[in-house]
């Protein structure tokens, strides 16, 4: 098969801000935010790349596409590719399209590139704008990732549907494609962690062409590796979404209130075809260019002063070993990062610096490229233990160093040998029970799909289903968390939207209860949103708990259909005067009831023993 390949719509945005407060009586003041919107297309072609200017509009041709920008908006007006003369939803405003500049500026115009700038000074009132690149509804089909790829409803189709708990889920009841009727459609079901999601789009079946966007990297993108973030989703729209609030909380979205300058991409837009409308070719050969951008990265040919190339970045290598119970072993898998200097687990709502991860190998040895010059905190987090670990000293990255950090051991909490445990620690939810969805609320993508089932619409309201008037018992030593530890933690409802508070049980047996020193309780949380939880030992009705988290939590997992958010994690001391010799029982209630979404996810749970001498 000939697979016919466009080349490169790259788009990168640089944003330049600063706030300050004039006194603390005053309100804020914000200069204004200078932002440069670019677009690159490059050409192999003999005939080359041609740039056309305009009064209103510019015109960007290299013989296979045709990008036509307003001007000074910089709006995306049009793509001519493979006979169809735009590919784009006409009927969408242009500022649907992107940032609206007020400056045009030619940076780079040769054979081979044409560099455009479009920039502007951006009140702070647009920062909660999103930048999607909305296309014609003649792309229909959808690919997220290998498993995740459907025909979609079109944008009408969703007006024209019911509205269901929140604005962006809806219960397709009139589509223009009978198939789709009686589904669920939220653009939340198709998010993905930004590790996974390196290239996603769509596939136009009647014109044998798919649009793809490809992003090389995630060192511009906030929140680390695990942050879930948009991708594609109906109406149809692309996007590439840089920083937000989603599974994170609009109390750790980005926010311009001191100087601070970043450059956001460039991302890369891919157009492919084929003769014979194969879907799955059209998929393979977007993710091929999606390895060859990978391999490329940092990119060489952006002329901005601010985005470094290869030459002018660093390195970073060393070996993790894990140290539990004593033992120490090499780390594999380990997930290894920079981010900006902070706390222990400060990367995960780091939103105004660059963050650099990879994963370890089997003997848990790491190299980090291409790094940016700065300063920097090394992070890192082992599947199959608890907590995170940071490196004691800051690293300083210059141009072209190579630091070698050597052996660095990480120490899992730990105070005592594991009596139990729940779960395994890689900070999900996946391990646990999730249900069927109720059958008139299925989006039917994810019906044969056991590692998907979580993505399904209204699996809060099955716990209440599940559990009417009786909450969960989990039997250590009978019970199994897959089949017996429901996967989310949250109110009952006990009709018209009144929801009481819920204990979920864990009971044990403790032969005789040490008491030569205390137990410990290894709490580890893959999401909280508005959640509490109170920690209890025998005694349900204690007026006091053992431990609260308190308040925490508002990454929204639960009604995102994430299967995990912001990890939380606690060590809590359990005195040995609160355990009995026989059955045991911890009773944990989820105390906040102001909504059904309001709960938490499970990791890990460990009850530990005393520490032997």
């Amino acid at each position: 098969m000939t697979m016919k390949k466009s080349y490169s719509i790259c788009m990168h945005l640089e944003i330049f801000a600063c706030i300050w407060l004039l006194n603390v009586m005053q309100v804020s003041l914000c200069s204004p935010l200078n932002f440069s919107h670019r677009k690159i297309l490059t050409s192999r072609l003999s005939s080359g790349v041609v740039l056309r200017e305009e009064p209103k509009f510019v015109v960007i041709d290299n013989g296979i596409v045709r990008v036509t920008l307003s001007k000074p908006g910089g709006f995306v007006t049009g793509i001519k590719y493979n006979g169809v003369e735009n590919i784009l939803e006409t009927k969408n405003d242009d500022e649907d399209r992107g940032l609206h500049g007020a400056n045009f500026s030619v940076i780079t115009k040769n054979e081979d590139q044409v560099e455009v700038s479009f920039n502007k000074k951006w009140n702070i009132s647009m920062k909660d704008n999103i930048v999607p690149l909305n296309i014609d509804k003649r792309f229909n089909y959808m690919a997220v990732s290998d498993n995740i790829q459907r025909i979609m409803p079109t944008f009408q189709d969703r007006q024209n549907s019911q509205a269901l708990a929140y604005p962006e889920a809806v219960l397709l009841t009139k589509t223009s494609n009978p198939k789709l009727r009686g589904e669920v459609d939220d653009k939340y079901q198709y998010s993905m962690d930004r590790k996974d999601s390196k290239v996603h789009g769509w596939i136009s079946q009647n014109s044998a062409m798919g649009i793809w966007v490809i992003r090389p990297s995630d060192e511009f993108c906030t929140g680390g590796p695990f942050r879930q973030e948009l991708t594609s989703h109906a109406g149809p729209c692309l996007l590439s979404m840089f920083t937000s609030s989603h599974y994170l909380g609009k109390y750790k979205n980005t926010k311009y209130e001191e100087p601070w300058k970043m450059v956001f991409g460039p991302v890369y837009i891919y157009l492919n075809s084929n003769s014979t409308a194969d879907k799955q070719a059209l998929w393979n050969d977007a993710k091929r260019q999606m390895s060859t951008e990978v391999e490329s990265w940092p990119y060489n040919f952006t002329q901005s002063k601010d985005f470094s190339y290869s030459d002018k970045r660093g390195t970073a290598s060393g070996q993790i070993t894990i140290i539990n119970e004593g033992n120490s072993k090499l780390a594999n898998g380990a997930y290894v990062g920079l981010a900006a200097p902070g706390d222990v687990d400060s990367w995960q709502f780091e939103t105004k610096g660059y963050q650099f991860w990879t994963q370890a190998d089997n003997e848990g040895c790491f190299t980090i490229e291409n790094i940016r010059v700065g300063t920097y905190n090394l992070y890192a987090w082992v599947p199959g233990f608890v907590g995170n670990y940071k490196y004691g000293e800051n690293i300083t990255i210059t141009p072209g160093s190579n630091i070698k950090l050597g052996v660095l051991n990480y120490e899992s909490p730990r105070n005592g040998p594991t009596i139990w445990e729940i779960g395994y620690p890689d900070r999900s939810a996946a391990e646990f029970f999730v249900p069927d969805p109720e059958s008139t609320l299925t989006n039917k993508l994810f019906i044969n799909q056991p590692t998907e089932k979580f993505r399904q619409y209204g699996l809060w309201e099955r716990y209440t289903n599940l559990y009417p008037t009786e909450d969960l018992v989990y039997n250590v030593g009978t019970s199994n968390c897959s089949r017996d530890w429901f996967f989310i933690h949250v109110p009952r409802n006990t009709g018209k939207d009144v929801y009481k508070p819920t204990t979920w049980q864990i009971t044990f047996e403790l032969e005789t209860v040490i008491q030569t020193g205390n137990y410990t309780l290894q709490l580890a949380l893959a999401s909280a949103t508005e959640a509490e939880i109170q920690v209890r030992f025998n005694d349900p009705n204690a007026k006091r708990p053992l431990f609260t988290t308190g308040l925490i939590g508002k990454d929204n997992a639960i009604a995102r259909h994430g299967i995990h958010g912001i990890y939380w994690f606690y060590t809590i001391d359990v005195p040995n005067d609160v355990l009995v010799n026989g059955k045991n029982t911890i009773y944990l209630t989820q105390t906040r009831v102001a909504a059904i979404f309001h709960g938490v996810m499970y990791d890990y749970i460990r009850l530990e023993g005393p520490t032997s001498t």
